[in-house]
């Protein structure tokens, strides 16, 4: 079948949608099903913090894709086995030794999710045209923020629901084979329907010694921009409140009362954090692009670092008041959310900013892996932090390390000349 000419609706909804579901699977539906299994929130924090390793070292192995087989090729085949890991994670749930064999499959899940995400944003630069690939950001976009609905909803809230009337692992066990056959109809369905391009096909002239002298140059030049010590500062610490708050909130949520946590259900989970919590993260995404658009980011930093870092309080008052309504915990976690939203576009934006010039695709790619970095090192000690100090204690120890990210966004010089490019860019492989 000829699908040179293959209209993109029938694969970049699709395509997104697969790109998100695993990430959020690994980041944050892990943390939900390891508390219902029974976990410490030390164990869970740091288990699950450690899968962000992928992302961190992305750039390290991204350039040897474009040297094997297509873009196509590796769309595909991460997808099947993305696939099967879900399977392996499904069947390994009620196992004696269940933890050891579902981390595997997280670990192999998260790896073939991150090749998946380097074939499918090369893909989608080579499969359309400049006018295509501007109309369809928006696209790719709402699809990837549908698939956080529908792994930290849907796919929490149907567990949740299972759960009512099986053991954990049963519940999860069929919540992740479900996944595993949705996964595996992706794959078939891409199969068919991704187009093939001329352009994209393996490097035959480039060979393993040229990339590597290459990719080492590029390093080297990245090291060598001007402020780099600030640029890695600004990356590593303008979300650490975030960083600690990630892997702890969803767990403070299903916490016990007399453990300082709110109780909810795991229903209940998926539809403040997974629903009602990346509803508001979206809205205030949203916003921040139309005000950075219009202002530019050296107006709005400032209003975008007090956004990302003053609605942590809602969890100070969460964990004092313990409040039982669902209602009122919807809202707080929606603020928090929406002001996580619209203050994470600063820090996209000087991902970009920073990136500028020759090699900018590369060294963005730098950028995105120590993004990770800092998501991944203050995660790991999270949940010995709060079980050290309780949930709101913790709450206020986040709230007290906004001060860094109120430094460094005071160390960060913007040139407003050069900004005006940046903010013409194309906002693309970034992950929450």
């Amino acid at each position: 079948m000829n699908t040179k000419n293959r209209n993109p609706w029938l694969w970049i909804p699709s395509l997104y949608t697969a790109e998100g579901i695993p990430y959020v699977i690994v980041m944050s539906v892990a943390t939900v099903m390891y508390e219902r299994m029974g976990l410490s929130n030390s164990q869970i924090a740091l288990y699950t913090s450690w899968l962000y390793l992928p992302w961190v070292i992305k750039p390290f192995w991204s350039p040897f894709i474009d040297m094997m087989r297509t873009k196509r090729y590796w769309i595909i085949l991460m997808q099947l086995v993305i696939g099967a890991a879900l399977g392996g994670l499904a069947f390994s749930m009620q196992l004696p030794s269940y933890l050891q064999w579902s981390l595997a499959f997280l670990w192999l899940m998260a790896f073939s999710s991150a090749t998946h995400d380097i074939a499918a944003d090369g893909f989608y630069m080579i499969a359309l045209s400049p006018s295509e690939q501007a109309l369809f950001v928006g696209i790719r976009s709402t699809f990837y923020r549908i698939a956080n609905i529908v792994g930290q909803g849907l796919l929490i809230m149907f567990a949740g629901t299972l759960e009512s009337h099986y053991k954990p692992a049963i519940a999860w066990s069929v919540t992740f084979c479900v996944t595993a056959v949705l996964f595996l109809l992706l794959f078939f369905y891409h199969a068919r329907v991704l187009p093939r391009r001329a352009a994209d096909h393996a490097s035959k002239d480039v060979t393993c010694g040229n990339v590597l002298q290459g990719f080492f140059d590029t390093f080297v030049s990245f090291f060598r921009k001007p402020q780099i010590v600030v640029a890695l500062l600004f990356i590593l610490l303008y979300r650490l409140p975030e960083a600690l708050l990630v892997k702890i909130c969803p767990l403070f949520l299903l916490g016990k009362l007399d453990t300082g946590g709110l109780g909810l259900s795991t229903q209940d989970v998926g539809l403040v954090q997974g629903t009602v919590g990346v509803v508001g993260l979206t809205l205030g995404g949203i916003l921040g692009g139309f005000a950075a658009e219009r202002g530019g980011l050296r107006r709005w930093l400032w209003p975008m670092v007090l956004s990302i870092t003053l609605p942590d309080a809602v969890y100070i008052a969460l964990a004092y008041f313990q409040p039982d309504g669902l209602a009122s915990i919807s809202v707080c976690v929606f603020v928090e959310q929406f002001g996580y939203g619209f203050g994470f576009t600063a820090y996209m934006l000087y991902l970009m900013y920073f990136s500028r010039g020759e090699s900018s695709t590369a060294h963005y790619a730098f950028c995105t892996g120590f993004m990770a970095l800092g998501m991944m090192l203050p995660g790991m000690v999270a949940g010995y932090l709060q079980e050290s100090v309780g949930y709101l204690n913790f709450f206020i120890i986040a709230m007290v390390l906004c001060v860094f990210t109120f430094i460094v966004a005071s160390l960060v010089k913007i040139d407003e000349n050069e900004l005006e490019e940046v903010e013409a860019a194309d906002e693309t492989t970034v992950k929450e």
